[in-house]
């Protein structure tokens, strides 16, 4: 655990014990054949000699590889070095191959002769990719997480740039009179679709979207390619179909722990402060989010809002769009390469001043950066776990102080690290006792299972109490934090376990795929016919998935509609998205899931929640295992009694009398 102090203007992470800084910097120079030198920099070590030229500047570049250091190269041939600025993408020869790299540094000089230096081949952009700000951003990120360069910057990139292709050009969104009505019609002579046309944006105010214009006019691309050609109407750049919200009032007024947290924060909008919000679950952290981000916007400045699951995105960009009139930037695993690059190059231009994305989405550069927003901050899911290990949360406080910006992390059971923070003043502190409208927190119930008989993992007592509130009309959230039918195969007769082959956990069993996937590493088999090792016929489950619930539940109320939200069945593209739908629009009675479904979801329906292995988090090998359980339960509690019924929340357990409980 970590400490974020707050020094003169500058962010350091104070690491615990055992983790020391080195001060070792070195560049990687390429020349020719065995060129390649690495220099230190040990502190106490004579410099390196310095080749200095007078016939132009060394490109220090980052390059895609495992090495810390920047790579010389001279300019590629033909080039100006007037045209070569920091933040450009050129290709350049490597090895046997050819990369793409990201200029860094323009140098007087190398550590290799000039003679021993290979030039670059392409430039691949006239302006800059990643404004000066940023780009030293980006080495500080991977200054401090011990990283090669070149697999930090490179990464930042959208997937096509990083390889070197060109920008995708921007898709239009909509027309525009790039004349005055009158002056048009009279250029336009006797072309009576052209002159419709010309009339009909004249009555939309001089722009319409496409959209309207297809449904205005069946039969109208060769008037409009006409008009286009002829100068008369300009098309208006993308800004994604319909992102432009209606800027329309919140529907109910603040309350009084609202509008002082507003208040709080936007007294001071101009300077770097961390703020933690710290509200129970329903208490209306988002709307605060929306009140400080319309006020930031209308200052003419960016806003990021930091979520941690792809599954809160569809509802949080839907209330940010209905609310405020601005374009949003969608920076998330759950698009298209082209979308998130279009909507990269959207942040990046300023174009679209709120961009709304999962952690990697702290790495886009984003034009006078205003307000950082971080949506349930205690998630680990803000940690990367490949690559360069970065913690996203933390990233975005030091954007944050970079910007001169506040920042706002909001939970509803913050971590520890931050009510440390919060405790020793380093943060402000808000809170959010209350729930918006009245509601009241559900009553929670052990339910000890010792000795019990379990159906798929499910007490009779349990689903008894589904049952009567299905019958009651009401919906059932069943929480399970275990994806696939088993978490482990066996056999019976030697006891062989399906065991990755590529590391040290076991592969869980999903029947649907017929396949054993590691939820570690990656690595999945075809499930075996017999066991491998005795020959057996017949391999058993140990332990149940969602899988293994949904088969259960589905067949035991089989009347009452189910839908299982994880990450096996919000793989597909809107698909998330489709099944929430589902839910809110009364088609589920029976909802399974993981965390997914644990936070920031408004389940008004949901008047039960049942959360079937607390034990599995209690006794995990995590050493957060106490406190990641505990936020749990807490956010898994928040999806009941949202509505006009009251919620209640039902806790399977072996251990009752664990202290936690």
């Amino acid at each position: 655990m970590h400490v974020i102090d707050w020094q003169e203007n500058f962010v350091t992470l104070s690491p615990g014990a055992g983790f020391s800084r080195c001060g070792c910097r070195g560049r990687l120079s390429v020349g020719g054949e065995k060129s390649t030198k690495l220099s230190t920099g040990r502190p106490g070590a004579p410099p390196p000699p310095l080749f200095r030229f007078m016939k132009g500047p060394v490109l220090r570049l980052a390059l895609p590889a495992p090495v810390w250091g920047l790579f010389d190269y001279l300019p590629p041939p033909g080039v100006a070095p007037g045209r070569l600025q920091p933040g450009q993408r050129l290709r350049v020869p490597f090895g046997r191959g050819k990369r793409c790299g990201l200029l860094v540094e323009l140098a007087e000089g190398s550590e290799v002769p000039r003679d021993r230096l290979k030039a670059a081949l392409e430039l691949l952009d006239e302006a800059p990719l990643l404004p000066p700000d940023h780009l030293d951003f980006l080495r500080w990120v991977a200054d401090y997480y011990h990283h090669p360069p070149g697999e930090v910057l490179l990464p930042a990139l959208p997937v096509r740039l990083r390889k070197g292709k060109p920008p995708l050009p921007e898709v239009p969104e909509g027309i525009r009179l790039a004349v005055a009505g009158e002056a048009a019609e009279a250029r336009l002579g006797r072309a009576p679709k052209q002159r419709a046309v010309v009339r009909w944006l004249v009555e939309q105010g001089g722009v319409a979207t496409l959209a309207a214009f297809r449904e205005r006019f069946d039969d109208g691309r060769a008037a409009l390619r006409a008009l286009l050609e002829k100068g008369l109407v300009a098309e208006v750049p993308a800004v994604g179909p319909g992102e432009r919200g209606s800027g329309t009032p919140p529907a109910y007024r603040l309350t009084g722990e609202q509008e002082a947290a507003v208040a709080a924060v936007a007294a001071d909008l101009h300077r770097f402060r961390p703020w933690l919000l710290e509200g129970v679950t329903g208490s209306g952290k988002t709307e605060v989010y929306l009140q400080l981000a319309q006020r930031v916007l209308e200052e003419g400045r960016s806003v990021l809002l930091l979520v941690p699951e792809i599954a809160l995105t569809p509802q949080l960009v839907a209330r940010f769009r209905e609310r405020l009139a601005v374009p949003v930037a969608l920076l998330h695993s759950g698009r298209s390469e082209g979308e998130r690059e279009r909507d990269w190059q959207r942040a990046r231009s300023g174009r679209a001043r709120l961009v709304i994305g999962t952690r990697s989405a702290v790495l886009a550069p984003l034009p006078d950066l205003g307000l950082v927003l971080v949506d349930e901050e205690h998630d680990p899911s803000y940690k990367q776990q490949e690559g360069v290990r970065y913690s996203a949360r933390d990233l975005a406080l030091v954007r944050a102080q970079r910007a001169g910006c506040p920042v706002v992390l909001g939970s509803a059971t913050p971590s520890l690290e931050s009510l440390k923070n919060a405790r020793e003043g380093r943060y402000g502190r808000l809170r959010l006792e209350e729930r918006v409208g009245g509601g009241r927190l559900p009553r929670m119930r052990l339910l000890d299972v010792r000795g019990q008989r379990l159906e798929g993992g499910l007490s009779r007592p349990l689903l008894e109490r589904i049952g009567e509130t299905l019958e009651a009309g009401r919906q059932v959230l069943v929480f399970l934090n275990r994806r696939g039918y088993a978490p482990v195969l066996t056999c019976y007769q030697c006891g062989w376990l399906s065991e990755c082959p590529r590391c040290d956990a076991r592969q869980t069993w999903h029947r649907g795929w017929r396949r054993l996937v590691c939820h570690h590493c990656g690595s999945q088999r075809p499930v075996p016919a017999a066991c491998p090792a005795c020959g057996a016929a017949e391999l058993h489950p140990l332990g149940q998935g969602t899988e293994r619930l949904e088969q259960v539940l589905g067949a035991r109320f089989p009347d009452h509609p189910l839908v299982r939200i994880d990450r096996d069945t919000t793989a597909t593209r809107g698909s998330v998205e489709r099944l929430l739908a589902r839910v809110h629009e009364g088609g589920a009675g029976l909802l399974v899931g993981t965390q997914m479904l644990a936070k920031g979801h408004h389940f008004p329906g949901v008047a039960l929640v049942a959360m079937v292995d607390l034990d599995g988090g209690l006794f995990s090998a995590d050493y957060r295992a106490a406190e990641r359980t505990a936020q749990l339960v807490i956010q898994v509690a928040g999806r009941a009694g949202r509505g006009e019924h009251p919620g209640e929340m039902i806790l399977q357990t072996r251990y009752p009398e664990h202290p936690l409980l």
